[in-house]
């Protein structure tokens, strides 16, 4: 009786360590995911706040402004911080979950690998198709990355998400697209709006079939 006592006793405690153990780990999980999220925030406001200051200051001054020229310094000042916070989280830990990094984490992460050069974007990309196929991500942010890439090497883009400002005509335009014809029909195929509605609500541009099948024409033949 003494011994069964004696193991019983064993039992509970070895049960009690394990559970202690297990609350402990719950407990540094929560800890760590609460510190990714405040980092994730920090590279947010830091990376986005500046550029919308100085997008800002360009609408009333315009692109060629010294506010405008000072805000740029601080964007780039930060963006290398913050780029070298991005690559540390994506070693770490992979492309996160929205469970670790919070709603705005993976809009987060893609803004500074946007604003990165193109090697670091080309680097991430295959994390980033993976991130999709497994539903950490969402489609918009790969298109993204995609016509960026493309538009830096001076291809025609894919999918419409990249403008440019022309010196020549001091107006921001569409960076040229492949096939501007069936656009539509690539970005419904991956869950996105039309490029009209796109580039209405995200830069206030009216789409104009006619003047871009022009523009594109006109890019393969200087290409």
């Amino acid at each position: 009786m003494k011994y069964i006592l004696l193991f019983s006793l064993a039992l509970l405690l070895n049960c009690s360590n394990k559970t202690k153990a297990e609350e402990h780990v719950l407990v540094k999980e929560e800890e760590e995911n609460e510190n990714l999220i405040s980092l994730i925030d920090q590279i947010w406001t830091t990376e986005q706040t500046p550029i919308r200051l100085r997008d800002s200051l360009i609408v009333i001054y315009g692109v060629d402004s010294e506010l405008a020229k000072e805000q740029q310094v601080i964007i780039d000042k930060n963006h290398i911080i913050n780029e070298s916070r991005v690559k540390s989280v994506l070693e770490k830990y992979g492309w996160p979950t929205k469970e670790m990094i919070g709603e705005r984490g993976n809009w987060t992460i893609c803004n500074v690998i946007q604003h990165s050069d193109n090697e670091v974007r080309i680097q991430y990309l295959p994390m980033m198709r993976q991130a999709v196929k497994d539903k950490k991500l969402e489609p918009r942010f790969l298109v993204r990355a995609e016509d960026r890439i493309a538009t830096e090497r001076g291809d025609l883009q894919i999918y419409g998400g990249q403008m440019k400002y022309y010196p020549e005509t001091k107006s921001f335009n569409l960076w040229p697209v492949f096939d501007p014809e069936n656009i539509d029909k690539r970005r419904t195929a991956i869950g996105l709006d039309s490029i009209a509605i796109f580039l209405k609500n995200r830069f206030d541009f009216e789409w104009n079939i006619e003047e871009q099948i022009r523009r594109t024409r006109e890019f393969e033949k200087r290409k």
